[in-house]
């Protein structure tokens, strides 16, 4: 495929991917825990973030067509996540190292 050209997606793909994603959505309301009730603890968070990465993955691999690119375009999101996943890392440690500790001593 030269670069003129361009991958045709069917229609059915993109109202596959619409679905789940409307699934997903649907998903993210039920385990709300407002909504439903739904407790899963300290991994509430856990879930919420990987409905949502889910998501985001749909979109950017669908309707961003990433999935059809050229795999250096994926390489270069992928680092740039990367990244920002390393610059949370050090303000989360950067946060927890402020935090007094109390002891009962």
């Amino acid at each position: 495929m030269n670069q003129s050209e361009h991958h045709i997606v069917p229609i059915k793909t993109y109202f596959k991917v619409f679905i789940s994603l409307l699934l997903l959505t649907l998903l993210t309301v039920v385990v709300a825990r407002p909504v439903s009730g739904f407790d899963a603890g300290i991994f509430n968070a856990f879930i919420a973030f990987a409905i949502a990465t889910l998501k985001a993955s749909l979109v950017l691999a669908f309707f961003m067509g990433l999935k059809y690119d050229k795999k250096q375009n994926l390489v270069i999101f992928l680092a740039g996540v990367f990244f920002v996943i390393i610059m949370f890392a050090f303000c989360i440690l950067d946060i927890y190292s402020r935090i007094q500790v109390t002891g009962s001593l």
